[in-house]
């Protein structure tokens, strides 16, 4: 039996960490078996990977270096912890995945999509998400809801100028368009209570059709 991959991306303010968890709550209500994780991090080795490269005193890391990290820490989670929750028959619910590299390293940070993704093609091999819920939110409007959220992590892309933002941004459509099939867009412009209900829609109509 094998269980189903779903990634929740979009860029910093959006809101997809606050809804994954509601819907990870609302499917293990509903009787599914659901792990709930997070990119990097989410097993002991990736979470320290995490600290380094999200270190807002780390500004000097290389764009490569950035990247390299990123690839490392999202293969020691999959092995660990994704591959044998998805062996097992369950929903696994990731807060990012390869898009968030491809958006920030390869576009933002000019590495290329396509060299950042042949870096992440060999840490993940053939495993790629089932669907993608992508929450389409304005850099300057996430921005500002960070600044709001006195309780939300600070880390060293929140210090970045609005225009990386805006190019992560222009990446997620890119790959929205590239991608319709697996990549589904959220408006993550209403209440928190929209989005969820928005992206409960998605999330079910995909395990109901499955």
């Amino acid at each position: 039996m094998t269980g189903y991959f779903i990634t929740f991306e979009g860029g910093e303010g959006a809101g997809k960490t606050t809804i994954l968890q509601a819907i990870a709550n609302q499917l293990t209500e509903e009787g599914y078996e659901v792990i709930a994780t997070r990119e990097p991090g989410g097993i002991e080795i990736a979470e320290k990977i995490r600290s380094v490269i999200l270190d807002p005193s780390h500004t000097s890391m290389d764009g490569r270096t950035e990247a390299l990290l990123y690839a490392a820490a999202r293969r020691q989670h999959l092995v660990e912890k994704v591959l044998p929750a998805l062996k097992h028959g369950k929903i696994v619910l990731c807060d990012r995945f390869i898009d968030s590299s491809l958006a920030y390293q390869g576009h933002a940070r000019g590495l290329g999509m396509d060299e950042v993704y042949k870096i992440n093609e060999f840490a993940i091999e053939d495993c790629m998400p089932d669907l993608t819920l992508l929450f389409d939110i304005k850099p300057d409007e996430g921005l500002n809801r960070i600044q709001a959220n006195s309780c939300r992590e600070k880390n060293r892309l929140d210090l970045e100028e609005i225009r990386f933002h805006e190019m992560v941004y222009e990446a997620y459509q890119l790959l929205l368009n590239k991608f319709p099939q697996r990549i589904h867009s959220i408006d993550a412009h209403p209440s928190i209570a929209e989005v969820e209900q928005q992206a409960y829609k998605k999330v079910k109509a995909f395990i109901g059709n499955m």
